[in-house]
């Protein structure tokens, strides 16, 4: 029967190396230098096209949801006629 120090550390032991993976493989990524310094640049450029687009959604469901409104309305009225 496995004590319970031996779990804990074989549990200590799983946990480390699972958390330490991530970074070996960020070291061991030959990635140039210049690679990471080109990317910011063009973030902030891309963030009012998102929020247009963000913008534009809700309005295309607000004018959607009005439409679908009327509609349900156009035909309550149309049964309370008949």
């Amino acid at each position: 029967m496995i004590s319970r120090f031996v779990r804990l550390s074989l549990a200590t032991l799983v946990s480390a190396t699972i958390g330490l993976s991530p970074i070996s493989v960020m070291a061991a990524d030959p990635a140039p230098a210049s690679a990471p310094v080109a990317a910011p640049a063009a973030a902030p450029a891309a963030q009012p096209d998102k929020t247009a687009q963000k913008q534009a959604k809700k309005d295309k469901k607000a004018k959607k949801k009005a439409e679908k409104k009327a509609k349900k309305k156009a035909k309550k009225a149309e049964a309370a006629q008949q």
